[in-house]
Parts: structure tokens; sequence; C-alpha cells
């Protein structure tokens, strides 16, 4: 059974999306931010890191991902950010966009929130079948 560890600050997100991927045949973990979320990483080893932009700063989820990325040991977790920075901002961060720097934004895929389903699910088996 494949691992997934969530980490966003709103619960009602969290608990939506754990019982889809639990429903689905997914070992779910959560985390509120990105402190707790490091320790279950370092843990739990999971297969698939979901992750909120906007916690405790605005950009909380960036600087996290910019960590695990440069880090030899956790940099081959695939991270899927889950955001709603473009209906806050106006900025587009998906994988074409201009806005999106590799280096510093350095996740996987993006999705918006609120999630649609079926395209979660098929975005979350892409990035564990990697």
């Amino acid at each position: 059974m494949k691992k997934i560890l969530i980490i966003d600050d709103d619960i009602e997100f969290v608990d939506a999306v754990k019982i889809l991927l639990e429903s689905n045949g997914y070992d779910v973990n959560t985390a509120n931010n990105t402190e707790n979320g490091l320790n279950s990483i370092n843990r739990d080893k999971p297969d698939l890191v979901i992750l909120d932009v906007m916690m405790d700063s605005p950009d909380e989820g960036f600087q996290f991902a910019y960590k695990l990325k440069n880090d030899d040991k956790l940099k081959n977790i695939p991270i899927l950010m889950s955001t709603s920075v473009s209906q806050v901002t106006g900025m587009d961060f998906s994988p074409a966009s201009d806005n999106r720097n590799e280096e510093w934004i350095s996740v996987d895929e993006f999705i918006e929130k609120p999630i649609e389903s079926e395209k979660f699910l098929a975005v979350v088996e892409k990035l564990l079948n990697k």
C-alpha cells in the first residue's frame, strides 16, 4: 500500500482528501505544518507528499518543497502542491507557466483547490508511478 503524507493547515481539506485517498486504497498520514510534516517524512518515508502553499507564511510550502528537493535523502519523494494561490494572487504556477522558476518552485505537479476528485486521483497515480 502506497503511503501519502498531506501537509496542510486546512482541516476540512485534509479530512476530505484523506477520505478520498483512503477509499482508493492509500495509507494516509497528515500534518498541519511543515515542522510536523518533516518529522512524519523522516519517520514514515511516504511515497508522495501533498503540500499546501500558504500555511504559517504565504510561501511556506514553496520553502519546504525547496528544502526537501535539496536534501539528498528526501529529494526523490514526489511533491504534489495543492494551492489556491492563483485564486488569491492571480498568479499561475502550473508547469507551463512563466511564473514557475524550476529552481525555487521544485514540485512535481500543482493542483488547484478546490480539487476535482477524478483529476486529483489521476495526478496522484501518475506521481506514484514515476
